[in-house]
């Protein structure tokens, strides 16, 4: 049975969207049958693995809503063993048709339960709020990855996020665990980096992955062409970096 593994933070800009893709990437370069979906109505996972957003007939909405398989959903990418279901702007709409549906919370754990065995792993990309659908993407999760940017606002809002796992774990998955803080464009050359690495090593230890995520042109290169940073440079500190973490992650779950 595949791990499903939601990556989140209600912070924007934090680097969600880039982990979700390359570490995605990385498992499946690394023969690990993997699936992304792309729960944030923004598609920029969906676009930065080559798809148009508009031209997707079938996306995780129609999933959430009940219009759709998620099998019908699923869509190849340039990577051999990873697949990805996409998303669309009509994402911002399914929290409110989902107002009066019974079990809300737990759509996107019965639509995974399909295809959870086909799988080694599952990456959620989640939007940077705490609605439904992340709620959705959290109660359907084995384990959460939280990326902190290596910035001065780096732990605002940290709080919030982990007080929101609290409660799912309290009330719709007891088994929810953090799979680890992954701090994000880090750069060696500014003392700022330094410090917020050392700060939040210091406050949440064992939490934390070992690989640190560089700032590296490549990264962001890499979405404008549709593809993962692996495949636009596989020698980027980028690339080496997302393929760090997988296997980290591989070991830590004994895949």
């Amino acid at each position: 049975m595949g791990k499903i593994i939601a990556i989140a933070n209600q912070k924007g800009g934090v680097g969600k969207t880039t982990s979700a893709m390359n570490l995605a990437a990385s498992l499946a370069v690394l023969e690990y049958k993997t699936l992304v979906i792309d729960a944030d109505p923004q598609a920029n996972t969906t676009s930065g693995l080559g798809h148009n957003p508009r031209e997707i007939e079938k996306s995780i909405y129609e999933c959430m809503v009940g219009k759709a398989d998620i099998r019908d959903c699923i869509i190849e990418s340039e990577v051999s063993f990873l697949h990805l279901v996409p998303s669309h702007i009509n994402l911002v709409g399914a929290e409110v048709e989902m107002v009066n549906i019974s079990n809300r919370e737990e759509k996107m754990r019965e639509v995974l339960s399909e295809v959870r065995d086909e799988y080694d792993f599952i990456l959620i990309d989640c939007a940077p709020s705490l609605g439904l659908i992340t709620v959705n993407a959290l109660t359907a999760s084995n384990s959460v990855i939280i990326p902190v940017q290596c910035e001065y606002f780096a732990l605002e809002g940290l709080g919030k996020l982990l007080n929101t796992i609290t409660i799912i774990q309290k009330r719709l998955n007891s088994s929810l665990e953090i799979e680890g803080i992954l701090l994000t464009m880090y750069d060696v050359r500014l003392r700022l980096s330094n410090q917020v690495v050392e700060e939040v090593q210091t406050h949440f230890k064992n939490m934390v992955f070992e690989t640190i995520i560089p700032r590296n042109v490549k990264l962001s290169e890499s979405p404008s062409f549709g593809i993962p940073a692996i495949v636009h440079d596989a020698e980027s500190k980028g690339s080496l970096a997302y393929l760090s973490l997988a296997k980290e992650i591989a070991e830590k779950n004994k895949v």
